[in-house]
């Protein structure tokens, strides 16, 4: 074992814990609010009146097809432009939020669109209003099906929370490389700070697993 890392190791610990932590808040917060917002967007692809579901669907694709570090570069430098001034940790959850957003849309509307159509019209025939069918017919079931998917998801946006480190937000990989510029530990010090990235999406797995779990059928 390489002593002389442990020991630089020791004296970089503090600038590495607040990195993990902004790491950690960025992932949380874009993940949260990109679900919530992505569950609105399923909602209007499946069932959304023809003009909105254009829209939405617009937003969806742009946002797809647009590189996560376009929409980082975007939320914290042409926002300013129009009078939006971001900090750079705002900018960067904005930019993987929306990222976000369009990928849980699109999970949201394939699970939905699988629910056979009889169970929603029998909601209606024992006088259950929409949110209330939303509540308890068509979400478990939707939530079962995307699951999986939402969990690939949630990993891709811990990847890509490092991608923030170019607008300046002091996350686990720019203190890493602020660590290797004063040691020259290139190789010990990322493979130290993959090793923790693993560790967070190995929590998202877990956590994903637990959900799956308690909202399995019993058989």
């Amino acid at each position: 074992m390489d002593f002389s890392f442990l020991d630089q190791l020791w004296v970089a610990r503090f600038p590495l814990l607040k990195g993990l932590g902004v790491s950690i808040s960025i992932s949380l917060s874009s993940i949260v609010v990109g679900t919530v917002l992505g569950v609105f967007v399923g909602l209007a692809l499946t069932y959304g009146v023809r003009p909105l579901k254009w829209l939405v669907r617009g937003y969806t694709d742009f946002i797809r097809g647009t590189p996560v570090l376009v929409l980082v570069l975007a939320s914290y430098y042409v926002l300013g432009t129009v009078g939006i001034n971001l900090g750079p940790f705002q900018a960067g959850v904005l930019a993987l939020a929306v990222f976000c957003s369009s990928h849980v849309g699109e999970l949201v509307r394939g699970a939905l669109q699988s629910i056979p159509k009889g169970q929603t019209e029998a909601a209606k025939a024992i006088g259950l209003t929409f949110p209330q069918t939303f509540a308890y017919v068509l979400g478990p079931q939707a939530l079962r099906q995307a699951l999986p998917a939402w969990v690939n998801t949630a990993a891709e946006m811990v990847k890509a929370s490092t991608l923030l480190s170019i607008i300046g937000v002091a996350e686990l990989l720019l203190r890493t490389q602020e660590v290797i510029s004063r040691t020259f530990m290139s190789l010990e010090f990322y493979f130290f700070a993959g090793f923790l990235y693993f560790v967070i999406n190995y929590g998202i797995e877990r956590f994903g697993r637990y959900v799956e779990r308690k909202t399995a059928v019993p058989s």
